[in-house]
């Protein structure tokens, strides 16, 4: 039997500091984590949430869950497949990061092959300059997309090429998000309700609430 059957087999009662963690994470219902998983074999527990990158690490509903494990005592190490996993922004990885040094517990970057403690359990000052570079670089990058996508819109309504959507078509994504249930919707996604939940309290369909994730949470 492996070692998540026999943690499962306890009926979800693990041990005190006995979990070594995989956390992936994906944006929407439509993606998968299957790369992140590669490894899952090595693992005792997969915690997966499907959520914006945007929404702070511990407040996501995976995030939480592994929050109240660490809180308890339960885990020894947490593992992501890469740095943006744990947050969008530099500030939220490191507040994260910290967290988890705070209270003993290794943090991997499996594919960048960074470790945030050393062997003596103490905060691995290499670790620290590789998080804190390579988080400031994914910012950045993400701020350059969204500069570029900006400019090009620009340069083609200037041209005259980009007109919007034409007229008798389906609405824009930024018309349908803009409606005030769709609001409300989407930053209850970002808090981490689930779909579900959503459709109950905003008494409308469930297929409505995936649409409002699909194109509101898309981008990773």
């Amino acid at each position: 039997m492996s070692k998540i059957a026999k943690i499962e087999s306890r009926r979800g009662k693990p041990k005190r500091g006995e979990l070594d963690v995989l956390y992936t994470r994906c944006s929407s219902i439509n993606q998968r984590t299957d790369r992140q998983r590669v490894n899952e074999s090595d693992f005792d527990w997969v915690i997966e949430d499907k959520i914006s990158g945007s929404v702070e690490f511990f407040k996501r509903p995976g995030g939480d869950k592994l929050k109240k494990l660490l809180d308890r005592g339960m885990v020894s190490s947490v593992s992501f497949w890469t740095l943006d996993r744990a947050g969008r922004s530099l500030i939220d990885i490191l507040n994260t990061v910290k967290y988890f040094n705070d209270k003993g517990i290794q943090v991997e970057f499996v594919s960048q092959g960074i470790k945030t403690l050393d062997e003596d359990g103490k905060e691995s000052v290499i670790g620290k300059i590789f998080v804190s570079l390579l988080g400031s670089l994914s910012e950045i990058n993400k701020i350059q997309i969204k500069e570029a996508q900006a400019q090009g819109i620009a340069l083609a309504k200037a041209r005259g090429v980009y007109k919007g959507r034409a007229q008798n078509t389906k609405e824009s994504v930024g018309k349908f998000l803009s409606k005030p249930r769709n609001r409300k919707a989407l930053d209850l996604l970002e808090k981490g309700y689930r779909g579900t939940q959503i459709a109950s309290i905003l008494k409308m369909s469930e297929m409505t609430v995936c649409k409002v994730k699909r194109l509101g949470l898309h981008s990773n």
